[in-house]
């Protein structure tokens, strides 16, 4: 994968995001060519800016509701790749704005899907959805890519859709056209540079760095939370295999191994052990909208199709992102810092892989 994306016109989606930013920091790296399409950024501070890559690559500010404006980018930069993150992320914000949420992750999908197929230098997409996309019936196991798609709330289940509408185009047009396309449910990420609200980990940074206790909703909620760099390397992964054989396109799960799905309450006790003694947290009654108790995924399909394996344990994971934290907390060269990162977690899945 060194060599792959070097040169190559990569166009990412969601590029000013959370995981946007770590997989646009990633790919320059690797010397491509890249492209971003997205909103501004949603929150202040915001690891877009904090990243420096806003210089190193191109950044084009827009909605992905908007098909004309989303296609001139295509029309413009002719991509090879394409990562799809665009969407409204937010359990409890799809509560509050139902209408937006499937505006821009199911329309939003259709709209980047219809420029893929209106773009004859696409070789290879991957639509980037969760793993809430799945019937939750709150088992103690993994869901597998083969399982019912029917997430509960707005927001999963306008990923659902997604991957429904993602399904139909490969069916349809894009395996015809030669087109290879994949999408990938991750679990829970974590990570430097996450600041958005109702998510646990970013709530804990907020508090250790303001000095205030956080609040836990779900203390015994489970899920499989892994390092935000697990992902990344495995949404690279994929579409460098499937751009030289289409046979490796599919639906894939990415999440830790079943010892890392842990509780929010054990979660929390990991970042407190690592963040030290100035840190606390508190329980409070959950007043909220609903949210599944359990969640973890089956990852064998992704580890036997691409030798694929979590790297960072659950607390190796949390133990990275104080880590970040610490170093923004301190004003140091976070750019460097997210380049390290990268760098080590990158050479031990190649190490492991060879690839």
């Amino acid at each position: 994968m060194n060599n792959f994306y070097n040169g190559k016109s990569v166009l990412v989606t969601g590029h000013t995001g959370f995981k946007g930013s770590w997989l646009c920091k990633a790919l320059i790296m690797f010397g491509a060519k890249v492209t971003g399409y997205a909103l501004e950024p949603a929150t202040n501070p915001n690891l877009f800016e904090l990243s420096g890559i806003e210089g190193r690559m191109k950044s084009v500010i827009g909605d992905v509701r908007d098909y004309a404006a989303l296609k001139a980018v295509f029309d413009e930069v002719k991509p090879e790749i394409v990562f799809h993150l665009a969407a409204q992320p937010i359990v409890r914000e799809g509560y509050k704005s139902p209408l937006y949420t499937y505006e821009t992750n199911v329309m939003g999908t259709v709209n980047l899907l219809e420029c893929v197929r209106n773009c004859d230098s696409v070789r290879s997409v991957l639509n980037v959805t969760t793993d809430k996309v799945y019937k939750n019936f709150e088992v103690n196991r993994g869901y597998r890519e083969d399982e019912q798609l029917d997430g509960y709330d707005p927001y999963s289940n306008s990923k659902s859709c997604s991957e429904l509408v993602t399904h139909c185009y490969k069916n349809s047009y894009f395996d015809e056209m030669g087109i290879a396309v994949s999408t990938a449910r991750a679990g829970n990420v974590i990570g430097g540079g996450d600041f958005a609200e109702d998510r646990i980990i970013p709530d804990c940074c907020r508090a250790a760095l303001n000095g205030s206790v956080v609040s836990l909703r779900n203390p015994g909620s489970i899920r499989p939370y892994q390092h935000v760099l697990e992902p990344i390397y495995a949404y690279m992964m994929i579409a460098y295999k499937q751009y030289s054989d289409s046979e490796k396109s599919g639906w894939y799960n990415i999440g830790p191994d079943d010892c890392d799905c842990i509780t929010t309450r054990e979660l929390v006790s990991l970042f407190s052990k690592y963040w030290g003694d100035d840190f606390s947290w508190e329980t409070i009654a959950n007043d909220g909208p609903h949210e599944s108790g359990i969640l973890k995924l089956d990852c064998a399909k992704i580890k036997e199709t691409f030798g694929w394996k979590p790297m960072w344990n659950v607390e190796k994971a949390v133990k990275k992102t104080v880590e970040w934290f610490k170093m923004y907390k301190h004003n140091a060269p976070i750019s460097d810092f997210m380049n390290e990162q990268i760098k080590t977690y990158f050479d031990e899945q190649r190490d492991f892989n060879n690839v």
